[in-house]
């Protein structure tokens, strides 16, 4: 049944996931995951609202550039406007006015990343508002009520999540917390048809990355991610332990890498079995000039645009590529303009998002292998260095 159809979308309940095409070559598969705001095509990226809006686009132009999805984060909204606040406005999907699927995290990377400002126990985290430096404690299910409230589709759990380098008893200690807590979120969970996923954490650590990932499966839930990565290790260790990671995780749900990562990463990613996506790069490196192009990163203030009546990318058919040269997107960024940001931004998002779609066309068609390389991304060279810190 194709899962874009009117018939799908009223016959199958939201969490439902298939997986409709298999490449014989690697781990990479095309699926489609229902929620309760319609399917999630996938592989997928999720740009990223972190406060209810992806910064410099409006909810029309992220449905226009194809995305079904987007994440915002459960902690950010919490502290401002107020979960309550949203849930009295009719839920977050009215509030920002977003007719697709939403995502939120659990604000467990952020709450953890004031350093000097919290307190984690086994009950939960107690820190300070970063906003008025207002005392705050979050229980895991203080978390999951709150992203009740929101109503979105997806929640992730509050996880611990250990930074880069971090002792081997403190991974353990918050892979302990993390599977305590899940079981906890899974058991306050109340809100029919809100997807909970669990994350995966164990640092470094294969043995302990296979730990968490059987004691959350025992607990079972909807979806499971990957944490923990992209918070300081190298690149080679990054693609090792996601791709170990991925192949102990349940063929029939989906699997999110969480914050990675560049073009590349992502292919390798899909490659390794990976569903969903999200990463705040695209977006973050638009408002600082950068695009990311068919020919390789593009930094518009450098001088050599200053004249340039070529398109950002020519091989893009984004609105920004087929409107306005290089040397008008650099006018724009020296001159301080906003529109710099939101034109950068929507190609950026454009770029991520329609290559998600060039790599589910290529599993359709047996083509995924070459897709990547006509993308840039060695496969096999990706693989050695994985091999090489395994």
């Amino acid at each position: 049944m194709d899962p874009n159809s009117v018939t799908y979308q009223a016959e199958v309940s939201a969490g439902h996931f298939q997986v409709l095409a298999q490449d014989s070559g690697t781990h990479a598969r095309r699926g489609c995951l229902m929620t309760a705001h319609g399917p999630i095509q996938t592989p997928a990226f999720m740009p990223v609202g972190t406060y209810g809006a992806v910064k410099g686009m409006a909810p029309w132009e992220l449905s226009g550039i194809g995305a079904e999805i987007i994440l915002s984060n459960a902690y950010h909204l919490a502290m401002r406007p107020g979960a309550e606040a949203i849930e009295a406005m009719g839920g977050l999907h009215h509030f920002m006015g977003w007719k697709g699927a939403i995502l939120t995290d659990s604000g467990g990377f952020q709450v953890f990343s004031l350093k000097g400002m919290r307190r984690v126990t086994d009950e939960g985290v107690e820190f300070r508002s970063h906003i008025d430096g207002g005392k705050r404690f979050f229980r895991p299910e203080d978390v999951v009520r709150n992203q009740e409230m929101l109503g979105v589709d997806i929640a992730m759990i509050l996880d611990e999540c250990p930074p880069a380098g971090a002792p081997r008893e403190d991974v353990a200690t918050a892979l302990r917390r993390t599977t305590d807590w899940a079981r906890r979120s899974r058991a306050a969970r109340r809100r029919e048809g809100q997807l909970q996923f669990g994350i995966v954490q164990g640092g470094l650590d294969l043995e302990m990355r296979a730990q968490s990932a059987g004691e959350l499966q025992e607990i079972g839930f909807d979806g499971y991610a990957v944490g923990g990565l992209s918070v300081g290790e190298g690149r080679a260790e990054t693609l090792a332990v996601g791709s170990h990671t991925v192949g102990l995780l349940p063929q029939g749900k989906p699997r999110y890498l969480m914050g990675v990562g560049t073009p590349e990463e992502l292919v390798r990613f899909v490659a390794a079995g990976f569903d969903m996506f999200d990463c705040v790069m695209p977006s973050r490196n638009a408002r600082n000039g950068m695009a990311f192009t068919s020919e390789g990163r593009v930094v518009i203030k450098n001088s050599q645009h200053r004249a340039s009546t070529l398109p950002l990318d020519p091989d893009c058919d984004c609105s920004t590529c087929t409107n306005f040269s290089r040397a008008y997107l650099r006018h724009l960024y020296v001159s301080g303009e906003m529109l710099s940001a939101r034109l950068l931004t929507h190609h950026n998002l454009y770029f991520y998002v329609n290559r998600m779609k060039r790599l589910r066309s290529a599993l359709e068609n047996g083509s995924f292998r070459a897709e990547a390389a006509s993308m840039g991304v060695d496969l096999d060279q990706m693989e050695s260095e994985e091999r090489g810190i395994q």
